[in-house]
């Protein structure tokens, strides 16, 4: 089949949209994978900055790498819940509003003076932690036929492991000749554009019985899943952390959780209703897509750029040089490889072809410690696009869509919210546990490379058990073509 992006909508007009005239597909697609683009800057742009907002600040790497577990756990708490805000009061709606938040958060971080300021604005940038779901399911609403859907689900979500490596080349440009300031001035218009966008090219929808808001539920949810983040990053501290305040915030979220399941079976309009939570589908996805980033994403944006640019363990690179040599060649392999995977997925199967992204991630990873001692430039590239086209270009791909497929046609921005937010919890406590590790594991000799290793070991290890996650996940029936 060939896959045409002007084509329009005929009379199967899905569940959820709210009619009016026939979306073309190029359109919306633009929309939404400018949508996508404004929210990946704020995950991969700052990467080759960190050190220069180390720098500016008079900060250490710790309160830097901080400010990073703000953004990813604000994003993880805020997609708990927006995108069945959007199933309620309309999908455009609340997508167009969490841009406006993320250029406000983007201003406020350009104009940081200290780190706390910096730290609220990457918290508010945080709420638009479920574009990426969001713009699923919208386009979901459009496109039904499976081969076709999973090719542009590929298009769409393959930003997300990086902008064809533009992100991160721009943001060690800009932080080397501007200062990080310039890096957050270039999100919040990218940010601006793609609001205009999404307000005035794509079409409205929204579920027609979803009526009322949870916000009890909701509250109860995120006091939980906070209290766990919280007590997770806290934990990372090993030695110099505040074990008492950590069994206390452990207690809470237990608490809270709870509370959560208690009035999700009381309520006539829950966040979700706890047999969804009970279905294999539904924490099975979510545990393998967790356990997926916390292995890989701070390898790839934390571990391999701040190696490349370590005058004296590493390669000694500015921010620039070493964007070119690692994230840049991740994010263009992972870009050239998303559209091909997502239809592959919905031709051969999402989980054979996830199993094949993890072990190849893992497998690259692992090539990835041996080239470190070997301070192989040539080696470094090599194994930063395996990693692109294995975890951005397959496994990342295919996690997203499980998120859309596997959720329930009564509340189908319950399984994808609650994925996004995975995702970003996968990504903070990747920044918190892999760099505890190099922490734990850093020798007194400046010129060694143990840390780094030990952090990447840790990530493998981790990725194998996101492998074996990934066999309890069932067959999307559905959404996968039979031919």
């Amino acid at each position: 089949m060939n896959v045409s992006l002007t084509d329009r909508k005929t009379d199967d007009q899905p569940t959820g949209s709210t009619g009016g005239r026939p979306t073309r597909v190029a359109v919306l697609v633009t929309a939404l994978l400018t949508a996508c683009i404004a929210f990946q800057l704020n995950a991969s742009m700052l990467s080759p900055a960190l050190k220069s907002i180390e720098d500016s600040l008079g900060a250490d790497s710790a309160e830097i790498g901080l400010t990073q577990t703000a953004f990813f756990t604000s994003a993880a708490l805020f997609s708990l819940f927006l995108p069945r805000l959007g199933d309620v009061i309309g999908r455009r709606k609340v997508l167009a509003g969490m841009l406006v938040l993320m250029a406000v958060g983007c201003v406020v971080a350009a104009l940081a003076t200290s780190v706390p300021m910096l730290f609220v604005g990457r918290v508010i940038q945080g709420v638009s932690g479920p574009t990426v779901p969001l713009c699923l399911i919208m386009l979901r609403v459009e496109i039904t036929e499976p081969k076709r859907y999973g090719t542009l689900l590929g298009v769409i979500t393959a930003v997300n492991g990086g902008i064809a490596g533009v992100d991160s080349l721009a943001g060690g440009f800009l932080a080397d000749n501007h200062g990080f300031e310039a890096v957050f001035w270039s999100m919040a218009v990218v940010a601006v554009v793609a609001t205009v966008l999404v307000a005035t090219l794509t079409p409205e929808s929204k579920v027609p019985a979803a009526s009322r808001m949870d916000w009890r539920g909701v509250a109860l949810l995120v006091v939980s899943v906070g209290s766990l983040l919280i007590a997770l990053n806290e934990a990372g501290k090993l030695a110099a952390a505040n074990w008492l305040l950590v069994g206390g915030l452990v207690a809470v979220a237990a608490v809270a959780f709870a509370l959560f399941w208690r009035t999700e079976d009381r309520t006539p309009h829950p966040l979700v209703a706890t047999g969804h939570l009970r279905r294999r589908a539904t924490w099975a996805t979510l545990l393998t897509t967790v356990l997926t980033m916390t292995g890989v994403f701070a390898v790839m944006n934390g571990l391999i750029p701040a190696f490349a640019q370590d005058a004296e363990a590493g390669l000694g690179m500015t921010a620039e040089q070493s964007a070119w040599w690692t994230l840049t060649p991740y994010a263009l392999a992972g870009l050239a490889m998303g559209p091909l995977a997502g239809r592959l997925a919905a031709t051969f199967g999402y989980g054979r072809v996830l199993r094949l992204g993890l072990v190849g991630a893992a497998a690259s990873v692992v090539l990835m410690i041996l080239t470190i001692p070997a301070h192989s430039r040539v080696m470094l590239l090599a194994a930063s696009i395996l990693v692109g086209i294995t975890y951005a270009g397959v496994a990342n791909i295919v996690l997203n869509g499980l998120g859309i497929v596997h959720s329930p046609t009564d509340n189908p921005g319950f399984l994808p919210g609650l994925n996004a937010g995975a995702f970003n919890l996968g990504a903070g406590l990747s920044f918190a546990l892999l760099y505890a590790v190099k922490t734990a594991t850093a020798p007194t000799d400046a010129t060694s490379s143990t840390g780094y290793t030990s952090g990447m070991i840790a990530g493998v290890a981790i990725l194998g058990a996101a492998l074996a996650a990934s066999f309890l996940i069932p067959k999307p029936v559905s959404a996968e073509a039979r031919d």
